[in-house]
């Protein structure tokens, strides 16, 4: 049986792998930083020596992004020389590695959804830190990095789960307007990685590496995000719009984000719904979990 290391296990999209992986063919092994601490490179070599996995699915990251503007050496540590371990001991094993990025990695000036040889130009420390991430990454030859955006789930802190906390506390809330970019339920994201393993373990030549862009289809704001969120918890919080100079941090976003997803659904045959039927099946489950 196939062998699929996931490390991260314990952050949002490891945690969907985990839920997915009851229903699977292949032989999960999940670490986080308790099991594998994958910024020592002797460490990574010698669990990979032991595991010797066929695919290496890295969702660990430093994705505090305010922080990262301060503690740099730290992002950098585990966004990039993490990967630099991975990708080594990955090459010894001769597993195909996929790497998780980010829209952070563009400046976020553009007015057209964002296409994967468009230009790299991150504004804030965890961007930069994400983009030579992808740097290292495809200097391996069976590796894959994945773009992505705004990502939320059941497991773990996310927007959608901060909303309906203060939606619950609140009468009313404001949130920024003049951000625009795509949700991704991590489920979704991680079933269709699960899609390209399953494609790539089936037949080798089917694997096509370098950069993939996916995030739920559609294009909102995070006001029409918030709004969506109170709608289907059926919560009377009222939103209200703002702007980002209104609500100032340290790290820099990007003011638009949506990514084109056109490489990877005709490459790898993905389907991918649009943001808002997503995020209701998400807001089932969450309910579902907290009734039972």
């Amino acid at each position: 049986m196939r062998k699929i290391l996931v490390t991260g296990a314990n952050g949002q999209l490891g945690s969907e792998f985990r839920k997915l992986s009851q229903s699977g063919d292949f032989d999960f092994i999940f670490t986080d930083v308790d099991e594998l601490d994958i910024t020592d490179v002797h460490a990574c070599a010698a669990y990979f020596e032991q595991a010797r996995p066929h695919f290496v699915i890295n969702c660990a990251a430093y994705t505090a992004v305010d922080k990262a503007e301060s503690d740099k050496k730290l992002a950098w540590d585990i966004n990039v020389e993490a990967v630099k371990n991975l990708v080594l001991s990955s090459a010894l094993c001769g597993s195909y590695l996929i790497q998780i990025s980010t829209d952070y990695v563009f400046s976020g000036k553009s007015s057209v959804p964002y296409g994967e040889r468009d230009l790299v130009d991150p504004r804030s420390e965890y961007g930069k830190s994400k983009a030579a991430a992808e740097v290292e990454a495809l200097r391996y030859d069976r590796s894959l990095v994945i773009r992505t955006s705004w990502l939320y789930s059941t497991f773990g802190n996310n927007f959608v789960k901060t909303m309906i906390k203060l939606g619950k506390e609140r009468e009313s809330l404001n949130v920024i307007f003049d951000q625009t970019g795509t949700p991704t339920y991590a489920e979704d994201l991680a079933a269709a990685i699960l899609h390209i393993v399953d494609k790539i373990s089936a037949n080798s030549r089917d694997f096509v590496g370098g950069i993939f862009h996916y995030s739920n289809e559609g294009v909102c704001s995070w006001y029409d995000f918030a709004c969506a969120v109170m709608k289907l918890n059926g919560l009377n919080c009222k939103v209200y719009p703002i702007e980002t100079k209104d609500y100032p941090t340290p790290a820099k976003r990007p003011e638009y984000g949506v990514l084109n997803k056109a490489k990877i659904k005709s490459t790898y045959g993905i389907d991918i719904s649009h943001w808002y039927s997503s995020l209701e099946r998400m807001i089932a489950a969450l309910n579902t979990v907290i009734t039972n």
